[in-house]
């Protein structure tokens, strides 16, 4: 229930502008200090795990040890929540409440585990069932030290609210952002710097997807409309003459012209009027052949355009509440569409009447569904749980990996490996076969500190940039992931 208010609240920013909070308000200066009390805390815990990983090591073999396999998870999930929660309460008279509840949880976390921890290491020898054996084993997994190696190499700054896509261009060193500030930007990878941003929707830009071929790119945006518009940016810095009269004011305008961001206002293509939505457009995307385009919508339906004429072909009806994400197969005529209604559904239109397939198998909104390899979907839900599902059996997942927090929109490499984005601003790595690759780094100096929206696999690194992640710290990170060789 926590969930869904949490989500609802972070949500009305799609259609309506958020006054900003002042940078300089006292109980902002206050959160930042409890929050820094916080991840004191979790170091902490996280030092403490790696002390007992040695004495569980032991443990597993003299059969002397019995973690509870709820530890750890139940201890990440309450701080998570709450840290989520707190996030996006502003006004000021809450915040002594909020810090009295941010301190008690991770004290009582701490005290907790420190409890559980010191009877298991210090208890005497018992009988381990085969169900407790293999749940431990599981435990002592968890804490092994990763096996990847993660760090960020380059950051994108510039957005002036909270970022909720970000995409990634295959042949060339571009990514695609869209922000509730009502832009979309193009940066370039080797510069970090912005260098085209557009400017033509009403509202919020939900999400950007670029052109396969053309330097095109499509957005979805809270205005109700999605746009098709011109993505040709410019790479060089304008250079002035070196005239002896213009030598001295050289640097100066030099160092204008680099601050200068192109703007564009005006779309190639607007994707609005009868037959279209009738709220906000939440995502978007390219259908494999290019002439076509599928967006979803909060009005409870998504719409199959054509994208030379601009007109709506097809609209897809069936899901109960609003729709959070739409995602087309990337060489097939297949669209996948997720709702609030707990489901995720697969249209076909391979044939000249689309068949439509009911997926089950979440308990909450389901944030996302993207296609993977091997004829695999896999879908993300504020349930705290991912599902990797064969298309041709909607009956049950293949594999289901659970968290301790909320997933937004994750993606998935064309290796088979699942980038999951959370509330708790963490980023998980996992394996088609449900099995974990690591946990990205989130320390004080890398990492983002409020939730993390969506993240974009590059096909091929963009100069050493694996994988980006964006979010509501306005921050973009573009990542060097070094995966195990049998991955």
């Amino acid at each position: 229930m926590k969930a869904s208010k949490t989500r609802a609240v972070r949500l009305t920013s799609l259609t309506e502008d958020v006054a900003a909070v002042p940078e300089d308000a006292p109980f902002r200066a206050r959160l930042h200090v409890l929050f820094a009390q916080i991840e004191r805390e979790f170091e902490q815990l996280y030092l403490e795990n790696q002390a007992l990983q040695e004495k569980l090591d032991i443990a597993t073999t003299t059969k002397e040890s019995l973690i509870p396999p709820d530890a750890r998870s139940a201890a990440g999930g309450s701080m998570s929540t709450q840290a989520s929660s707190a996030a996006l309460a502003t006004p000021a008279t809450q915040t002594d409440e909020v810090a009295g509840s941010f301190l008690a949880a991770a004290s009582s976390t701490h005290k907790s585990l420190k409890a559980k921890l010191s009877s298991a290491t210090g208890g005497s020898k018992a009988k381990a069932s085969n169900k407790i054996k293999a749940q431990t084993s599981r435990i002592v997994s968890s804490f092994k030290a990763p096996t990847v190696v993660s760090t960020v190499v380059r950051e994108f700054g510039g957005h002036k609210d909270g970022i909720w896509q970000v995409a990634a261009k295959a042949g060339q060193p571009i990514i695609g952002t869209a922000s509730a500030d009502h832009t979309a930007c193009i940066w370039g990878v080797e510069s970090a710097r912005c260098l085209l941003q557009y400017q033509g929707h009403a509202g919020s830009v939900n999400s950007i997807k670029f052109h396969q071929q053309r330097d095109l790119v499509l957005t979805g945006s809270g205005d109700g409309t999605a746009h098709i518009w011109q993505a040709a940016v410019n790479w060089e810095v304008p250079k002035k003459g070196h005239s002896s009269e213009e030598e001295l004011d050289d640097s100066d305008e030099q160092v204008e012209d680099r601050d200068r961001v192109d703007t564009l206002r005006t779309p190639l293509c607007e994707f609005t009027g009868p037959g279209g939505h009738l709220s906000v457009v939440v995502a978007a995307d390219w259908l494999s052949s290019m002439d076509q385009i599928i967006t979803g919508s909060w009005d409870r339906t998504a719409i199959l355009w054509d994208v030379e004429t601009g007109l709506p072909l097809q609209p897809l009806t069936g899901h109960d509440h609003e729709l959070t994400h739409v995602s087309a197969h990337p060489t097939q005529r297949l669209v996948v569409t997720a709702s609030r209604d707990t489901t995720f559904r697969l249209w076909d239109f391979r044939e000249a009447i689309p068949a439509v397939s009911v997926f089950q198998g979440h308990t909450e909104t389901v944030t996302s569904s993207v296609f993977a390899r091997d004829d695999k979907v896999v879908s993300g839900s504020d349930d705290r749980t991912i599902k990797v599902w064969e298309l041709r059996n909607m009956r049950s997942a293949l594999a289901t990996i659970r968290t301790d927090s909320s997933v937004n929109r994750l993606a998935v490499s064309t290796g088979g490996i699942i980038a999951i984005p959370h509330d708790n601003r963490q980023i998980r790595l996992f394996d088609l076969n449900g099995q974990r690759v690591a946990r990205l780094p989130r320390t004080s100096r890398q990492g983002h500190r409020r939730m993390v929206s969506s993240v974009a696999w590059a096909e091929e690194p963009l100069l050493d940039c694996d994988l980006f992640s964006c979010g509501f710290d306005r921050r973009v990170f573009g990542w060097s992931i070094v995966l195990p060789k049998d991955n």
